[in-house]
């Protein structure tokens, strides 16, 4: 091929690029333009702006993209700026909450972070192990392991260590209760402070459950009472479910039932009434030495017998079959009280002289008053004892 004709062949193909890249430069411009004009609408993010006919000239719509621009990335940013703020509260709520956890626990127990290990296996735990015994064992490994340190033989020895602690707390706790004189509360928090200690064994159990017993019997709160009374039912239920045959589980659980249907409403009132009956009895059949389930079982018999026609009915409609007894079998359980212990309680003299004077033998119920009387105040209960006597007697005088 000629010089002449490359040439020419050249100057072709340069006029053809050159066409075709003024043809693509003025599709892209014409393209940008109706991009601008067709943006979609959910842009706006419910804003209000200049619609594409407004706009003069492409000065005005990249002026309006850049408005539209702006105010999606300060909405972005404020979002970010939000789910960093919770972020932050998260992370703060996970941290807080295991100390939140325990400090709920340590004000339940009464105390946070007591072992219940003996002393005697504490002393054996802070003690190095200085050499290794000739019983040492080579395991699989071929690595040497010390023997086992709570072998049968160690076992006993702490075992009766712990049954030597309770017994000692026990008796101590059986010390106090029987003196009149000292605060019931103070015989509870004592309770509960060991709680941590002894709180897996029955005898320990059914004692705190007394406990919340006798600070309802001597305290005039009302909702104090209520309170105590849902916390020592459930303690009480515990003791049940562990040991049935415990006649003062039945006990403690009975008169926890009782101090309930005293402080629910009618319907409550005689469901707690029927279990506080069933478990008073199965008491009676496992410790009838015990003057305070005949006291008991004889309050049961005269709140029975002194039911109001309302409350029968209402009985019958819920149970099929109201409660039923009389004055004449509250007495005999009372009298059977002062018969296992004399001068067993001054509340039980006045139910002895309330009976006598329902049975119109204005006599003994007097007799009963005066023995009422002799018997020192010394708490709550027997405050109530003596103005329930001095009612007893006001109405036998003016009869």
């Amino acid at each position: 091929m000629s010089q002449s004709s490359n040439k020419g062949l050249i100057f072709g193909i340069m006029i053809g690029t050159a066409g075709v890249s003024l043809a693509l430069v003025w599709y892209r411009k014409i393209r940008k333009s109706l991009a601008v004009i067709r943006l979609p609408g959910f842009w706006a993010l419910n804003d209000a702006f200049p619609s594409a006919e407004e706009l003069h000239g492409e000065r005005g719509t990249v002026t309006a993209l850049q408005g539209r621009q702006l105010q999606i990335l300060e909405k972005l940013n404020s979002l970010v700026a939000s789910l960093e703020e919770l972020k932050e509260e998260v992370r703060c709520l996970k941290e807080a909450i295991p100390k939140l956890e325990e400090h709920v626990r340590g004000e339940l127990r009464g105390k946070a972070g007591v072992s219940r290990e003996s002393p005697h296996r504490r002393k054996r735990r802070s003690e190095p192990i200085l050499s290794h015994s000739s019983e040492e064992t080579e395991s699989e490994g071929g690595y040497l392991t010390a023997p086992d340190l709570e072998s049968d033989e160690e076992k006993a020895p702490v075992n009766k260590i712990q049954t030597e602690e309770l017994d000692a707390f026990l008796s101590k706790v059986d010390s106090l209760q029987r003196s009149r004189e000292i605060n019931r509360k103070h015989i509870l928090k004592l309770l509960c402070e060991n709680e941590e200690t002894f709180g897996e064994e029955v005898e320990f159990i059914w004692r705190l459950a007394r406990g919340y017993g006798e600070v309802i019997q001597n305290s005039l709160d009302t909702e104090e009472k209520k309170i105590f009374a849902n916390i020592g039912r459930n303690v009480s239920e515990k003791a049940l479910h562990m040991a049935p045959t415990n006649g003062y589980c039945q006990l403690w659980y009975a008169i926890l039932c009782g101090y309930m249907s005293e402080l629910e409403g009618l319907q409550s009132k005689l469901h707690y009434a029927f279990l506080f009956k069933e478990h008073m009895m199965k008491a009676i059949e496992l410790i009838p030495e015990e003057p305070q389930v005949h006291y008991l079982r004889g309050r049961y018999c005269y709140d029975v017998a002194k039911l109001s026609w309302i409350e029968r009915k209402m009985a019958a409609t819920i149970f099929g079959s109201p409660p039923t007894s009389t004055i004449e079998e509250a007495l005999s359980n009372f009298l059977k009280a002062e018969e296992i212990k004399p001068g067993f309680s001054k509340m039980n003299y006045v139910f002895l002289a309330k009976c006598y004077r329902d049975l119109r033998q204005r006599g003994s119920a007097l007799k009963y008053c005066d023995c009422a009387l002799m018997l020192p105040t010394l708490n709550v209960e027997d405050k109530q004892a003596h103005q329930d006597v001095e009612k007893v007697i006001y109405s036998l005088k003016n009869k």
